[in-house]
């Protein structure tokens, strides 16, 4: 999914009418129209399964239900030219899983879906880094409404640190699925090992500016060698235990450009939300959106 919505965005970018871009953009169809997104829902089922292999055919059966990051998936599974699945696979799939629905306050702050406290914060990032979610809404949410507390509960939860961790505060926080001491978690406020994501905070700048850029100026003028090298910061630090990762993950990486870029001029979303087959897909699944009308 996260493939497909970046090919569609270049798509979207390389427009002109040369051979060059032309051979691109066909290229790019092609691959888009081969995903069998329908496969996925095992022959019909209301929802999209996880995992197919021609080894393990369907062994570990775990369906996409919300509120994770695969709402684009979703999204895109409507939008295939070639294999779309139906609109009722939305509503009563993910729409349905267990931790969809929440409306309850965390930290003062109201979270309208997903799990207590929010999950890890890239269920506000990984779907939106083309997913424009200003003014985006459905019959569940509205979606920056979602993300923005998310992304404060997440915060707020970092400054009241009752674990107690190193460093943790305004200007270091944001948990989310990274690598850490024990290997790979998913962190957040229910499940907090004491591990700081730098991608947290950043990848949230369209949500927190403000917050966000406090937490950037920290990492690299506070922590700074620490945790920063050749390829930006290293994917986790623990300052309790004095720790950093010697890892630097592309979905983790890749965010914070997307998203600071997303802030800065809105580049990614006007680009992908610009594909016609996106916009009929979020018609079809009962979205309102600006960049739909």
């Amino acid at each position: 999914s996260y493939l497909c919505m970046g090919l569609l965005s270049a798509r979207q970018y390389f427009a002109r009418d040369t051979a060059k871009e032309n051979k691109l953009r066909a290229k790019i169809n092609a691959l888009w129209q081969d995903v069998e997104w329908s496969w996925h829902t095992r022959g019909g089922a209301k929802a999209l399964y996880w995992h197919w292999s021609p080894r393990y055919a369907w062994d570990i059966g775990l369906e996409i239900r919300g509120w994770n990051e695969c709402l684009i998936t979703y999204v895109l599974a409507a939008s295939s030219p070639s294999h779309a699945i139906a609109a009722d696979a939305y509503h009563r799939g993910w729409a349905e899983g267990a931790q969809f629905r929440n409306g309850k306050e965390f930290y003062g702050v109201c979270l309208p879906l997903g799990p207590d406290y929010g999950g890890p914060l890239c269920f506000a990032h990984y779907s939106f880094l083309g997913l424009d979610p200003r003014g985006l809404k459905d019959r569940y949410a509205d979606y920056w409404e979602q993300n923005v507390n998310h992304t404060l509960i997440n915060r707020e939860h970092c400054i009241r640190n009752p674990g107690q961790f190193k460093g943790y505060g305004r200007d270091c926080w944001g948990l989310t699925a990274s690598d850490d001491h024990l290997g790979y978690h998913a962190h957040d406020p229910a499940h907090d090992l004491g591990v700081i994501s730098p991608t947290a905070a950043l990848s949230s700048f369209p949500y927190t500016p403000e917050h966000s850029m406090r937490a950037l100026r920290h990492f690299y003028y506070g922590l700074g060698s620490k945790i920063w090298s050749e390829y930006g910061f290293v994917d986790a630090f623990s300052e309790t235990l004095d720790w950093c990762a010697p890892s630097h993950i592309g979905i983790d990486q890749g965010p914070i450009i997307v998203m600071i870029e997303n802030y800065r001029s809105g580049l990614l979303w006007k680009l992908f939300m610009s594909c016609p087959e996106v916009q009929r897909s979020l018609r079809s699944l009962d979205f309102e959106s600006p960049a739909i009308g």
